[in-house]
């Protein structure tokens, strides 16, 4: 990581640019963090109010009490959807979709988004669906998937979309833990050509659970299970019946009304229930994707090739965006299918302006050298995005000079579920950037850097644990159902500051650079994974003794999954038990967790508490077996050097 090497914004940038220098961008931050509630009640001008707020910002970090708007009224999908009809940019495209199937694609506009929306709202109200109830997604990256929760969004029902990769233990716990009355699923999903069994999945996991009254089947493939009489009903029939009307009145919500919850990782093994409410969200999404993307309502066409399973997809595929009027592309492949070439053939076909990614894809492309790249034009590019992890100076540089033609700013973006919208950006026309550094904080953020005991670390060319210390609009309210866990999970390490997991470095210029998780949990591909989750998924192999997992670094996921593994006394390391492990952490939380390393041994490093000494894994892990440490303390040293010994890389 270089401290020094600096580019500009292209020349031309900050002549249109939203935020035009870095004297705007500090006067700017200046005024959100002086007068914060004033900073943050003229931004939500922005969004159209049933009734306007008075109250801005009444907010406790200390208990974990967040509020932002509380007593204003409104509705995202007026805001995303009615307000450009009326405005008439009806006829304006709001969503591409580009299939998996190279030669399918489709252009769906403001007009005709808005009337699926409504009718998909009624259907939801015909099968019961009301205000507060929560509804679960479980579908692949297909136009029906924004109709969905958007039209939960219209009626006030919160959405809890899953990730299409996750199994049916996994499904069925985000179910559960939310109390679904619904599930939307599809027969199967395509992702690369092959298929992926979401009704089958979707049976498995709601087996015995009757608080689940109706399951609604999309039809992608024409394959899978039947369906079940009584509970499950064809999606596209139900919703061409005549009885389901074009129009739905949009329900008034209030500003803390939920909107959705999303599942993410911890430290523990049950995943968290991340809930994010109405007016707050929104308006940081839409004015974060408006800045950091410098979007043009009406010129540029966006695409962010997240899946709308994670946050990402949430925040800048449909409801920033929709919000802010734009053009934006979902996509249902991947990156190498047909081939390579697929990202720059979407780019040149949909003219794509502003293209947001993740490291990982960068890193895997780049594999494949220059040529996949540059025997495409995308000429029509001009700004570039990273998001999900940190990235690599090299993968920047390669991502700017052959992607970007040099010519198109980066924008590396840090933010977490829990933060809703992006925290540390350039802002590209006012930042000069340094690869691998997501360099200063977004207006009305407030970071510090603190040491182990709590204390702020001053000045700059200083490390530490990474914490927010005022609140901000995106930010979750809760963890569904425990706000307890919220406050002892983000607030107790360091009281009156948000942590937020992660290590931080500022550099002698004040840029800050992710140096990575500093509690148990790991970023696979941009993915956060809570060892404990992994740890428990070997668990259920009946040859499994104990295991502990950490990270190791990736060249493509940034960290791979490495997994010590301690068998039961009488079993046999036979051919073909690795791959059995894997499987089993497949089927109890999904591929994306399925470790890249295992090994086995006969102890793990323990402390005489019996505490396992993590920080002589990763180094173990890593390769970084020089100077483990003092291991005095373990209660049998004599398994560090077996375990460097028999390691696997």
């Amino acid at each position: 990581m270089s401290d020094s090497q600096l580019f500009q914004p292209p020349a031309e940038f900050p002549q249109r640019a939203h935020v035009s220098s870095t004297e705007d961008y500090d006067k700017r931050y200046a005024e959100s963090i002086s007068d914060p509630a004033g900073f943050w009640q003229k931004v939500s001008e922005r969004l159209t109010w049933q009734k306007k707020p008075t109250q801005i910002m009444n907010c406790d970090l200390g208990r974990g009490d967040i509020s932002w708007f509380e007593d204003g009224q409104l509705n995202v999908t007026v805001n995303c959807l009615d307000r450009h009809v009326e405005a008439g940019l009806g006829d304006r495209t709001a969503i591409i979709w580009e299939s998996d199937d190279p030669s399918v694609d489709l252009k769906i506009s403001y007009t005709e988004l808005l009337k699926r929306v409504c009718r998909c709202a009624n259907l939801l109200k015909h099968h019961g669906v009301k205000k507060g109830d929560r509804v679960c997604i479980y579908l692949p990256m297909i136009p029906e998937l924004a109709v969905v929760m958007l039209a939960c969004a219209r009626i006030g029902a919160v959405h809890s979309i899953v990730f299409g990769g996750f199994s049916a233990t996994s499904l069925r716990n985000r179910i559960e833990d939310s109390n679904c009355k619904m599930v939307v699923t599809a027969d199967e999903g395509l992702r690369g050509g092959k298929i992926i069994p979401l009704k089958q999945t979707t049976d498995q996991a709601i087996e015995g659970l009757d608080f689940v009254e109706c399951v609604l089947v999309v039809k992608r493939s024409g394959g899978g299970p039947g369906l079940r009489d009584g509970r499950d009903y064809d999606f596209a029939s139900e919703l061409s019946a005549a009885s389901i009307a074009d129009t739905c009145p949009p329900e008034v919500m209030n500003a803390e009304d939920p909107l959705f919850i999303l599942y993410t990782s911890g430290s523990t093994g049950k995943p968290k229930g991340v809930l994010h409410t109405t007016a707050g969200y929104l308006t940081y999404v839409s004015y974060t994707h408006e800045l950091i993307f410098d979007h043009r309502a009406g010129e540029d066409i966006y695409w962010c090739t997240a899946d709308i399973g994670w946050v990402t997809g949430h925040s800048y595929i449909i409801y920033g965006p929709l919000c802010n009027g734009a053009t934006t592309l979902m996509f249902e492949g991947i990156p190498t299918f047909p081939d390579v070439g697929r990202f720059w053939d979407v780019v040149d076909k949909h003219q794509v302006t502003l293209f947001y990614t993740a490291p990982t894809a960068i890193r895997a492309l780049q594999r494949y050298g220059d040529d996949p790249v540059t025997s495409r034009s995308r000429s029509s590019l001009r700004l570039l995005g990273t998001v999900g992890e940190p990235i690599n100076p090299e993968a920047w540089l390669w991502y700017h000079e052959v992607v970007g033609q040099g010519r198109c700013p980066i924008v590396d973006t840090w933010w977490q579920t829990e933060t809703g919208g992006i925290m540390i950006s350039p802002l590209p026309g006012a930042t000069p950037t340094k690869p691998g550094s997501a360099t200063k904080p977004f207006f009305g953020v407030q970071l510090a850097l603190v040491n182990d005991q709590g204390e702020i670390i001053e000045g700059n060319g200083v490390s530490g644990n990474l914490c927010i210390t005022e609140p901000w609009p995106g930010m979750m309210r809760t963890i569904y159902g425990d706000h307890q866990r919220f406050i002892d999970t983000y607030f107790k390490a360091y009281p009156g500051k948000y942590f937020t997991g992660d290590g931080c470095r500022r550099d002698e210029d004040g840029y800050y650079w992710i140096t990575g998780r500093v509690d148990d949990v790991l970023n696979v591909s941009g993915h956060r994974l809570g060892t404990a989750e992994v740890e428990a998924a070997l668990g259920h192999h009946p040859a499994v003794a104990e295991s502990a997992v950490v990270g190791y670094p990736h060249d493509i996921k940034g960290q791979g999954i490495y997994a010590f593994v301690t068998l039961n006394a009488d079993v046999v390391i036979e051919e073909g038990l690795k791959k059995e492990l894997v499987k089993t952490v497949r089927t109890v939380i999904g591929p994306i967790a399925s470790p890249d390393q295992i090994q086995f041994s006969d102890g793990l490093p323990k402390t005489r508490s019996g505490k396992i000494m993590r920080r002589i894994l990763r180094n173990i892990a890593s390769g970084d077996v020089e100077d483990l440490g003092d291991t005095s303390t373990l209660a049998d040293p004599s398994v560090v050097p077996t375990l460097v010994k028999g390691r696997v890389l």
